[in-house]
């Protein structure tokens, strides 16, 4: 029988100054933007030691500097969802090892307890706390990355039945002891993962991130001082609640209801309808989730870190204005939830694909808004992560292999402009694998990588269209596949019609064709064809004479098939990622400016840094500046 348990109400952000004193505008900006510079030196530090292509090209991770209270002071663009999780993840993990007390210089914990970081057990955390002059801890510094294997049942599965499916537990241990590695933690972990040459390689990635955050946050309170940098701090984060508060006073005071679905819990074939509730009180923000359903059999379970996560994502796109989001950003904001249900499942609970119903959160959330303030929010995207992680052992050498990664889908059109296609504004700083790194790295051949005709329907503001992909396998491979809201079209805004809903098949080398929208460990035999289909994403406003999405009105869509030549599907990565208006102009107009050439010391693979900020995602177009994620910005 169901446990049951009363809602519970949750601050999203901490109230309270640590220091009555004031620090002038300008030393709070520039103390501001030196705190995400040091966030940004994580990330690159990160990026360009780690071994999997899940991080250093589809960033997958998260990089963040708390302070001592564990307040948000700085993030590096990368998946937003990860990032609301961070704080959580340092609370449980301090407190399983016993307590701040118990840490010291150079000692580095390792903590990936899906119940206290919101996530899979491959969602690893490393934690390093900050000693001032190496004796006043002054903060912390955390990534969180994603392991390709930690000893599921599968690298990656849809069909968990409890946590201890899900991979090995590390619940807060110290992996590094004032510098010096842990041997024996070190030695579990390589003995719990098939691929242990990229998971070593990603640890000491993700510790040389942390030790760079360290080294810059002091470097910081050391140029300006630890009473300048505090009081600086407290200004900061009250100056963020008031711009999140000045949106939100806009919105009628009232309660609004979104609904969504979920296909399935992987287990069940049971469509799991639910609802949100956002209530607005003046500039005070309530999220209610205490009326969802019951914690599922399946791993379709939302940990509560990850669902304060969505509703953090969701509120800051709106009301954020572009800047990069702080704990001060937050404090307007409320969650309840209802211990014991999908959006707070409690231990043994599984969690494994806790992503897609706290992405399916976002989007509810967006469509009680559309309630009071329908321009305020855009149509709905694909609104799924459209997961597909492959692995198998190569047939020449018997080396394991395995690589993920999310594909990107239509996101909604608004009242006043075009949605653009991209990842999802949850994955919003991280992008898919390019073809020629997938080609490389694994045995297949990207036949086809287009964006699907016809696939938004008629309004006078399209949606961004679906994509078609075809992967031919050259050696036999075992695939997991992820793929939700199969059995739901995204919805229209202000009249616009619905879009083409997503899917994923498996063509076998006979012709017979399987859907494999949420599969485990499913056989793709040498030759056979994995054809994701990501949705396209809804209109906003009825048809005014405009015809429907076609490749002669999409730039860089000049055929249903794209050419296979480096340079061609280069482009059309750079549309991808950073999405394109009707004018063809991307991030304020103007040619596309060329990265820089960051080649990757494994395999010489270019790797351009086009990650899009997380909290401002905007393009210019013909008819002035849009914005496809941050409408407040």
């Amino acid at each position: 029988m169901a446990r049951k348990h009363e809602p519970v109400t949750h601050n999203a952000g901490m109230f309270g100054r640590i220091t009555d004193a004031k620090a002038d505008p300008i030393t709070t900006e520039v103390i501001r933007h030196a705190l995400n510079s040091a966030a940004n030196q994580m990330k690159r530090a990160l990026i360009r030691t780690s071994f999997s292509p899940i991080i250093y090209e589809v960033l997958d991770f998260a990089a963040a500097i708390y302070d001592k209270e564990v307040r948000l002071l700085s993030q590096a663009p990368s998946l937003p969802m990860f990032m609301g999780t961070l704080s959580f993840c340092i609370i449980e993990a301090v407190k399983a090892n016993g307590g701040p007390e118990t840490l010291k210089p150079g000692d580095a914990l390792i903590y990936n307890w899906p119940f206290g970081t919101g996530s899979h057990p491959q969602d690893v955390v490393i934690i390093m706390p900050v000693f001032f002059r190496d004796e006043e801890l002054i903060g912390y510094t955390a990534i969180k990355g994603h392991w390709l294997d930690i000893g599921a049942k599968d690298p990656y599965c849809t069909d968990t039945t409890d946590v201890f499916q899900e991979g090995v537990i590390f619940p807060g241990v110290k992996i590094y002891k004032e510098n010096v590695l842990n041997d024996d933690i070190f030695r579990m972990i390589m003995a719990n993962t098939r691929v242990p040459q990229m998971v070593r390689g990603d640890l000491d990635a993700q510790v040389t991130g942390c030790r760079v955050g360290v080294k810059s946050l002091i470097e910081v309170i050391e140029r300006f001082g630890l009473e300048t940098y505090r009081a600086a701090v407290d200004d900061m984060f009250d100056h963020g609640e008031r711009i999140v508060r000045s949106y939100f006073e806009k919105i009628p005071d009232g309660r609004y209801v979104g609904k969504g679905e979920m296909d399935n819990n992987g287990v069940t074939t049971d469509r799991i309808p639910f609802e949100v509730v956002l209530e607005v009180r003046g500039s005070d923000v309530i999220l209610d989730f205490s009326g969802v359903p019951d914690e599922q059999a399946g791993p379709t379970n939302s940990p509560l870190p990850t669902t304060i996560s969505a509703s953090r994502v969701a509120i800051t796109m709106l009301a954020g204005y572009g800047e990069a989001p702080h704990e001060g950003h937050f404090r307007p904001l409320k969650v309840i939830t209802r211990p014991g249900s999908m959006f707070d499942p409690l231990p043994p609970a599984p969690s494994f694909i806790y992503g897609w119903p706290g992405l399916q959160a976002i989007e509810v959330i967006y469509n009680a808004v559309a309630h009071a303030m329908p321009k305020a929010v855009p149509a709905q995207s694909g609104g799924c992560i459209c997961s597909v992680v492959a692995w198998g052992s190569r047939e020449e050498s018997g080396e394991p292999w395995a690589d993920g990664t999310p594909l990107p889908t239509g996101q909604g059109a608004w009242d006043g402009g075009d949605g653009g296609i991209m990842l999802h504004i949850a994955e919003s700083a991280t992008r898919f694998t390019p073809a020629e790194v997938w080609e490389h790295r694994n045995p297949w051949i990207i036949e086809q990588l287009a964006l699907a005709e016809d696939s938004v329907g008629p309004g006078k503001w399209r949606g961004g269209p679906g994509l078609n992909l075809d992967i031919r396998m050259t050696e036999d491979t075992l695939i997991t596949t992820v793929f939700d809201r199969t059995l739901n079209a995204p919805w229209g805004l202000l009249g616009g019609k619905e879009a083409r809903p997503n899917n994923c098949f498996a063509k076998m080398p006979d012709g017979e064709v399987h859907s494999i929208a949420k599969s485990t460990h499913f056989h793709m035999p040498k030759d056979s064809v994995l054809q994701p289909a990501p949705a396209a994403a809804a209109m906003a406003t009825p048809p005014s004479g405009r015809s429907r999405w076609s490749s002669a009105t999409w730039p860089m869509a000049t055929s249903p098939r794209i050419m296979r030549e480096s340079t061609i599907r280069t482009r059309f990565r750079d549309v991808i990622q950073a999405g394109l208006s009707v004018g063809g102009r991307r991030n304020g107009g103007g040619d596309p400016t060329p990265a820089p050439d960051l080649r990757d010391r494994h395999h010489g693979n270019a790797r351009p840094d086009r990650a899009l900020q997380p909290f401002s995602t905007k393009t210019r177009g013909q008819a002035g500046e849009t914005s496809y994620c941050s409408i407040g910005a």
